[in-house]
């Protein structure tokens, strides 16, 4: 989950979330795809996020004229909120499961939230990631579930940016060229996984974020 949660604060330092968005389309779609495919359960794992998928579709659907808005002065305060928010829930929320029972009711209203705040920020974590580690999955279920969201909640984006003129065949040169640097991230991550400490280091990424996505706000509520 990092690449587009972490690349999408860091560029929306610099340029418009929608801009930032266009460009990490194609590295987000090849990285969670490597994700979902990687494991034997995508069927499995396929039908039963299902409800949760179409309704991400349709809050992206709802949530994109925010994005793609004339101002850049509010999606990026939507932007450093959901990242803010994001660090703050999994720093300190205490980890709750959800029953098998409750998961029909859940998954759609969990997919239309997390579709509208993808449409409208580019980030597509909340409330997704914390949902789905709340389910009954073990590490490899629960990486594939991540990837299909994710794979799910890019194209989705991607359509979307289209839909709204905002996804150029220019936008998609760039996008793909920025796959090259994405994939290097992605040995460099393997390779120091095991180097580190887990603990600390999950607790300094979200650190991060939280100093990241708070600087935003206060930047784009300031008017700067």
């Amino acid at each position: 989950m990092g690449l587009p949660t972490v690349a999408m604060g860091a560029l929306g330092l610099v340029m418009q979330p929608v801009q930032a968005a266009a460009l990490l389309v194609v590295p987000s779609m090849v990285t969670n795809v490597w994700q979902f495919v990687a494991g034997p359960g995508k069927k499995t794992i396929a039908i039963r996020l299902a409800s949760m998928m179409l309704c991400v579709c349709l809050g992206t659907a709802i949530g994109i004229h925010f994005l793609t808005s004339d101002s850049s002065r509010w999606p990026s305060v939507a932007l450093g909120a959901v990242l803010a928010i994001y660090a703050l829930l999994t720093l300190f929320l205490p980890k709750f499961v959800v029953p098998s029972r409750s998961e029909h009711t859940l998954s759609p209203i969990v997919g239309i939230v997390t579709g509208i705040l993808t449409g409208a920020t580019g980030v597509f974590v909340v409330p997704a990631v914390p949902y789905l580690s709340s389910l009954d999955l073990n590490k490899d279920e629960l990486v594939q579930a991540l990837g299909f969201s994710f794979t799910v909640s890019t194209i989705a984006l991607a359509l979307g940016l289209g839909i709204k003129s905002s996804f150029s065949s220019d936008a998609l040169f760039v996008s793909f060229f920025a796959v090259i640097p994405a994939l290097f991230g992605m040995f460099i991550g393997q390779y120091t996984r095991d180097r580190i400490n887990p603990v600390a280091f999950r607790k300094w990424f979200l650190v991060a974020m939280l100093i990241l996505g708070s600087y935003m706000v206060l930047k784009g509520l300031a008017g700067c």
